[in-house]
């Protein structure tokens, strides 16, 4: 099969090399599937790089999030050949998503609805399950708060600003430049600041007669980040969901302490299969009812490295798809 495959570390665009290699051989409690449509994100790039979380032994084929149809399944899977599926690879053990198979824990696997394609299938899962992990399950955001999104027209960004507004809260979302800026209202944000132009917590400030929001939604961290904490109202949750920028938000707890905040930690893995199916569904649900849906660019399988790149230089709009066949 063919895949993109990393044999050293360094930047996207010289350390992915398209290969012919093995199909990848499902192990116990694992699928393979035949891969239709495989996003990319930032941790790709990081992984390229080797300066990821989740490192895995060269050489490796990277690629998180993908789409597509089970092929052949091992031991202990209650899960049928020719089902179609979305979900996180066995990436950080280098069975990627940027080749023609790959693999997924059946754990990993989740049921796609008829109507969805496979690119906006394979942009799905990771962003608005951690969207949904940071406002339903960690920050409790309620109808009628005000939610500030960093990183707005990004990834988990725009997811995080849809659900925000289908679950009733008045968003403000942060982004870089005109194009963002419209995309951001496109998505349905009250109150867009561009941080570029303006000052985003005077402006948070403002938007909220000096409030200060309830909820801030973070996957861009840094100092950027910490100076959004004052835009950040008296009992407001801090919600830390990523590093972007390339550090984690710094926080001076006397602050927090000062006003009642709270800064809570977002990963969007390890709760029960049951209650990541509970999840799943809602969010399929406010899909079918128009309430949220992917925003996502189709890059060629030839293109992968060239994606990859675009992605690290922080210039996509919404998210990028790898389409390799119709599913």
């Amino acid at each position: 099969m063919r895949a993109w495959q990393v044999q050293h570390h360094g930047e996207p665009g010289d350390v992915l090399h398209l290969v012919e290699t093995d199909e990848p051989v499902p192990g116990s409690g694992e699928v393979r599937v035949r891969v239709a449509a495989a996003a990319v994100g930032l941790p790709d790039a990081l992984m390229c790089r080797g300066s990821y979380a989740f490192d895995p032994p060269l050489p490796f084929v990277p690629g998180q999030e993908v789409c597509g149809v089970v092929d052949a399944v091992g031991d202990g899977v209650d899960l049928a050949v020719g089902s179609r599926v979305m979900g996180v690879t066995c990436f950080y053990d280098g069975r990627g998503g940027f080749a023609e198979q790959t693999v997924l824990a059946a754990a990993n696997a989740f049921r796609v609805p008829e109507e969805m394609s496979a690119v906006d299938a394979a942009s799905f899962r990771i962003g608005f399950s951690t969207a949904w992990t940071a406002l339903v399950r960690r920050g409790g955001l309620s109808v009628g708060e005000d939610l500030v999104v960093l990183g707005a027209a990004g990834g988990s960004g725009q997811a995080a600003v849809q659900l925000g507004r289908a679950l009733g809260a008045r968003v403000i979302a942060v982004g870089a430049g005109p194009r963002k800026r419209e995309v951001c209202r496109e998505l349905g944000a009250e109150v867009v600041i561009d941080r570029k132009v303006d000052s985003v917590p005077e402006g948070v400030l403002e938007a909220t007669d000096g409030r200060g929001a309830d909820v801030v939604f973070d996957p861009v961290g840094g100092e950027f980040a910490a100076s959004v904490l004052r835009g950040l109202g008296a009992g407001g949750r801090f919600l830390a969901v990523g590093f972007a920028s390339g550090e984690w938000v710094d926080v001076d707890t006397r602050d927090l302490v000062w006003r009642n905040q709270s800064l809570v930690g977002v990963l969007a893995s390890g709760a029960s299969r049951a209650d990541e199916e509970v999840d799943h569904e809602a969010l399929l649900a406010l899909v079918a009812d128009g309430a949220l849906t992917s925003l996502t660019e189709v890059v060629p399988f030839v293109d992968v490295p060239d994606a990859v790149e675009r992605v690290a230089a922080g210039s996509v709009v919404g998210k990028l798809a790898v389409e390799l066949t119709a599913s």
